[in-house]
């Protein structure tokens, strides 16, 4: 570690998209029909937590937090075999939104896809940022001053 802090625009990045995937996540849903609804549910689910998890942890590389999004998504759903959920959930609307209330083993296909989704977005958006020099791991040539890439024999 360098013991450099993440960039402000970073967090603020992830928030950004958390607040979009959750606008998504409540609308999104209700336009398909159930069993299609119910996955893009799930999906977006974990992909609400992946994104916050970066939000949080700026420095957690992209299979770190799809595999920590989707552990605490399918906690929450074995969860819902306790029937805690169920009872929280007949108290409260934000406890049904996070917690669901019934298992429901095909909500583990969801969560999957969209643990592999985020994952695969956010991969994508840092080769991007690298190869065009804008994230803080890219642009070794820039880094090191001598103009050449690396590898280069000149």
């Amino acid at each position: 570690m360098t013991g450099r802090r993440p960039e402000p625009a970073g967090r603020a990045g992830w928030l950004l998209a958390a607040a979009a995937v959750l606008v998504l996540g409540l609308v999104g849903p209700g336009l398909l029909p159930p069993a299609a609804g119910a996955l893009l549910g799930g999906a977006l689910y974990t992909t609400l937590l992946h994104t916050l998890l970066m939000a949080a942890a700026p420095r957690l590389r992209p299979w770190t937090a799809g595999a920590a999004a989707l552990a605490a998504s399918w906690a929450v759903e074995a969860f819902q075999l306790t029937g805690v959920p169920e009872t929280l959930a007949a108290r409260s609307r934000l406890a049904r939104l996070a917690l669901g209330t019934t298992f429901d083993a095909s909500d583990l296909l969801g969560y999957t896809l969209g643990a592999l989704t985020a994952t695969a977005a956010h991969l994508a958006a840092r080769h991007l940022a690298r190869r065009a020099g804008s994230g803080r791991g890219g642009g070794l040539a820039r880094q090191s001053g001598s103009g050449r890439r690396a590898g280069d024999r000149r």
